[in-house]
């Protein structure tokens, strides 16, 4: 598809990727039969290795010199396009290091004294070559663009001045979504080490006992999780259910993540008036998977009016207020998700299902009334941390999408942007 170069400032020039190029450069996979192939100390990449980053400065493993005589890899110099032609196929990165490829790769080299090369990188992460690239994807089994697609990609290239001037604003933007990505991941990390000191050590310095489950606070209990909640399956999704006169929406194992419920791909099925009684949740109501991720467990906090769940999951309602569901929900996290407590019948590989029988005698450390609040609320101001830079996050992505458009269309100009104002989001 070919631009339409009036809809551009005269000032701008239409060029294919080919004409703007001093060359291109293929990769290829060194033969894992050779381990002295793969005890070098050359960066090797394939096209897993590109991300949202911009920068690629290391390399996904490393080969040896011998590696790249003798296969059909090549070292990209640094300050070079990598361009992924096949598997990932669009995805695109500049790398800060001489590196070598694979065959899903390739290697654009650019003179930076007449282009720049993070303004190419944007404009090729642009909705419209996106779109292009797509369009020419090709292959049975793995699809792919050729190199003179990749040539003939054609790049919307105003003055060198202004080029600099929107890669330079492109790139603020998105140095404050790695920072935001960077706090996010630095939170999770410190919500590991928090769950793990609250779980064996509790809050208020007693000694520690050995148990079944490993070490917890000596005045904790430790009851099975059949005398603690009433546990019920969901109803089982049948062909009837799914054409009956009563609709309603339920919940399946995907909806249920251990950062909450989501509700953006609800399915329905029939229930029928015992089945409404006996599976429509309550505000408050514990859900824990049977199957795929094991174990895996989030609160339900009536985010639609009326929900009902399948069978792939359990439903926790406490038996009286020696535990609470939100205390559960993040016992769940730590013991499956992050400690395997339980062995076998906690890991997400070797078990396919968590049926009653088995969740039932599963054995739960149950600190007072009191200290189950406190360590809500301490875990809770932490996921709240990681909740409000998620949404900056968001945000901050919205704004680099229609910066990229819009500066890559000149939709808007760059003298039209306050650019202190963008170097301060960063």
């Amino acid at each position: 598809m070919s631009v339409n170069s009036n809809a551009y400032p005269s000032d701008w020039k239409i060029k294919s990727l080919g004409a703007i190029a001093n060359g291109f450069l293929s990769g290829g996979t060194p033969s894992t039969k050779n381990e002295e192939f793969w005890c070098g100390s050359v960066p090797w990449i394939t096209s897993k290795w590109l991300n949202s980053r911009l920068y690629l400065e290391s390399g996904e493993k490393c080969i040896s010199e011998v590696a790249i005589e003798k296969s059909a890899t090549t070292i990209i110099p640094r300050n070079s396009l990598i361009f992924a032609t096949r598997v990932g196929v669009g995805k695109v990165a500049i790398n800060s290091i001489d590196l070598a490829i694979n065959q899903d790769l390739a290697g654009v080299l650019v003179d930076a004294d007449r282009y720049d090369l993070r303004f190419l990188a944007y404009q090729l992460r642009s909705n419209r070559v996106q779109m292009e690239v797509l369009s020419h994807k090709r292959g049975a089994t793995i699809q792919g663009i050729t190199r003179d697609n990749l040539k003939q990609i054609e790049i919307c290239l105003p003055p060198l001045a202004e080029q600099r001037k929107i890669a330079h604003i492109l790139s603020t933007v998105q140095r404050a979504i790695e920072m935001q990505e960077r706090i996010i991941q630095t939170t999770t990390e410190l919500k590991k080490a928090f769950m793990k000191k609250l779980f064996t050590e509790g809050l208020r310095g007693e000694r520690q006992k050995e148990t079944e489950i490993g070490l917890v606070p000596e005045s904790w209990e430790l009851l099975p999780i059949g005398d603690l909640f009433e546990t019920q399956l969901g109803k089982m999704l049948s062909q009837k259910a799914k054409v009956g006169t009563s609709p309603k929406p339920y919940l399946r194992n995907k909806n249920v993540q251990w950062e909450g419920i989501g509700t953006g791909d609800i399915l329905y099925m029939d229930f029928n008036e015992r089945e409404t009684e006996k599976f429509r949740l309550r505000k408050g109501d514990l859900l824990v998977c049977e199957g795929g991720e094991v174990g895996r467990a989030a609160i339900w906090n009536g985010e639609i009016d009326e929900c009902y769940y399948q069978k792939a999951l359990h439903r926790l309602r406490p038996k009286d207020s020696r535990i609470s569901n939100e205390f559960m929900a993040y016992w769940m996290m730590f013991s499956f998700f992050l400690n395997n407590t339980y062995g076998v019948t906690g890991t997400r590989t070797t078990i396919a299902h968590l049926p009653e029988i088995k969740l039932k005698p599963l054995l739960v450390p149950v600190p007072s009334v009191e200290e189950q609040q406190e360590i809500i609320g301490a875990l809770r101001s932490v996921d709240e941390k990681a909740q409000n830079h998620s949404v900056k996050l968001h945000v901050i992505q919205d704004l680099f999408r229609t910066l990229l458009h819009e500066l890559m269309t000149a939709s808007i100009r760059v003298d039209e942007l306050d650019l202190p104002a963008m170097d301060a989001v960063a």
